[in-house]
């Protein structure tokens, strides 16, 4: 039985519902700003897409730095809106933000915060669709104010966030049995890679080429100068490129680097430096560059990456880069060393096989929760 008539929901503007502040950042110059951990400082590494994020703050200010930025009350909504557009959050304490997050503070008592918040989780292709043009999304204060929503009466908004809740705790327990099934894949990869047709290739045999980054550390610029994403080793994590944190450099460095390396999709990118032997798979079209710390990897075509990318990944693999590690302090990847690491490659049927795999359930970890969330909220469903 369906506990809403979606006819009887009327639309309204965040802005009319919602007092929306744009955070900034105290100046870094300032030492007293920063030399107390008294107030939280949020940034987008602290935001997600998934699940009912109450944020936990990873760097502060003192209260003097506070006073430099926008006081945004505990029960706020923060959304990214610059850069990996609708990540959110919901704030535990009291605290500032940086310029990339819009922050909701609810003018109204008959709105439901967990309604508003699953809501907001479902307008992560909107906001993309809205963004501006530029290098870097961005979706300015007016034009996040103007974006609508569907409002029940505040009863039908707590009955939806409930139910909302109790699905968040069994995707929960979903992904927890994702995660043993990603390990699974470590299983597959093993299995394929000891299969009687295999051989163990170097990387620079199966790779067009491999080359790391700038050797200068480059002037950087602030994310709002149109600036162009800049990734090192700390932006790599097995797996995983995260995007949220990198630093800019500005056009005119970009042109000169991107003339001698222009990352595209499917490139594996390798940490030389720091997190040494890591590596992520650039899985979507992005313009930007890389520090020396970084290696690229771009395969030649008769390989997958998925499945490459699990064999740089591996132990054995890993037992290889620690072996050839140079220097004291920093541990350090030499591109002549990457290029004599070798894994085993199996037919290209047998790669594709396990790539398909892995897709299935990437998708599956990523995709699971929205679906849920869109069921409440599309115009052509409504809620057993």
């Amino acid at each position: 039985m369906k506990i809403f008539n979606k006819s009887e929901w009327k639309k309204v503007k965040l802005g009319d519902i919602c007092e929306v502040i744009t955070g900034n950042t105290p100046s870094k110059k300032i030492k007293e700003y920063w030399d107390k951990d008294e107030v939280p400082f949020i940034t987008p590494p602290e935001l997600k897409y998934e699940g009912i994020n109450y944020i936990t703050p990873s760097i502060f200010v003192s209260k003097i730095g506070a006073k430099e930025g926008r006081i945004i009350s505990k029960n706020s909504i923060c959304v990214c809106c610059i850069g990996s557009l609708g990540k959110l959050g919901i704030l535990k304490d009291d605290a500032i933000t940086n310029q990339q997050i819009n922050s909701l503070i609810l003018k109204d008592k008959n709105i439901d915060l967990l309604y508003l918040y699953f809501y907001l989780k479902t307008t992560k292709n909107n906001l993309e669709a809205m963004a501006s043009s530029t290098t870097v999304k961005i979706i300015n204060k007016s034009s996040f104010e103007k974006i609508e929503i569907k409002l029940p009466d505040i009863r039908i908004q707590k009955k939806i966030s409930k139910k909302l809740e109790i699905l968040e705790n069994n995707i929960n327990f979903r992904k927890k049995q994702l995660t043993y099934l990603k390990e699974l894949n470590k299983s597959l990869f093993t299995k394929y890679s000891k299969n009687k047709k295999v051989v163990n290739l170097e990387l620079e045999e199966i790779c067009e080429f491999i080359k790391d980054g700038t050797h200068q550390t480059p002037t950087y610029v602030n994310i709002n100068e149109n600036g162009y994403k800049f990734l090192s080793s700390k932006d790599v994590s097995k797996g995983i490129i995260n995007w949220d944190n990198t630093k800019y450099i500005s056009e005119e460095l970009h042109k000169e680097l991107y003339k001698k390396i222009a990352p595209r999709k499917n490139d594996i990118l390798l940490a030389k430096n720091g997190t040494t032997g890591v590596a992520a798979l650039v899985d979507k079209e992005e313009i930007f560059d890389i520090y020396v710390s970084l290696a690229i990897l771009r395969l030649k075509k008769e390989y997958n990456p998925k499945y490459i990318l699990e064999g740089i990944n591996s132990i054995e693999t890993n037992q290889q880069f620690k072996r050839s590690l140079k220097g004291i302090g920093v541990p350090n990847l030499h591109l002549k060393e990457i290029k004599k690491v070798k894994i085993p490659i199996p037919p290209i049927e047998l790669q594709n096989k396990f790539a398909q795999r892995v897709q299935k359930i990437e998708k599956l970890s990523f995709n699971f929760s929205n679906a849920i969330f869109f069921t409440f909220f599309d115009n052509k469903r409504g809620v057993a």
